[in-house]
């Protein structure tokens, strides 16, 4: 195994989240602990959507789009981070349905030109009282626009 991350190319979509990696989240061999990135990337989706004006203060009635579950998560790792310091998680939107979404993330070098993980994972908004799957607002539906991927 090698401590060089593979290069990746420029962020061209999505957005770039600074995350800070903490001498604590290393495992005893000095690794970034497995459980830690996703840690990292739900880290910087709250970020993320704290800018849109989305948040989550413990009142599920009030989350509005913030009121929604993990349905699935796929990481693969790519290379070890072996020290703490300042990295990113670059996060983008795969798929935008009606109730449900996509999101791609990578978490990346500071400047996202090296991959030490990626993945994605797919959330259900839900509807507060009844916790069955719920429409996005057009307010969260605009903003996760501007987060899609490019068609290949």
């Amino acid at each position: 195994m090698t401590t060089e991350a593979p290069a990746a190319s420029a962020v061209s979509h999505g957005r770039l989240i600074p995350v800070t990696v903490h001498f604590d989240d290393l495992d005893a061999l000095g690794l970034l602990h497995n459980a830690r990135y996703p840690l990292m990337v739900e880290r910087a989706w709250t970020e993320l959507w704290h800018g849109h004006g989305i948040r989550f203060d413990g009142d599920w009635a009030a989350a509005g789009d913030a009121c929604n579950a993990v349905k699935e998560l796929r990481i693969g790792y790519d290379a070890p981070v072996t020290r703490p310091g300042t990295y990113a998680v670059h996060l983008w939107l795969e798929r935008l349905g009606t109730t449900g979404l996509t999101y791609g993330f990578r978490f990346c070098s500071a400047d996202g030109s090296q991959t030490y993980a990626h993945g994605t994972r797919v959330l259900v908004r839900l509807d507060a009282a009844t916790l069955r799957p719920a429409p996005w607002t057009a307010a969260f539906r605009a903003a996760g626009r501007e987060l899609l991927r490019p068609a290949d």
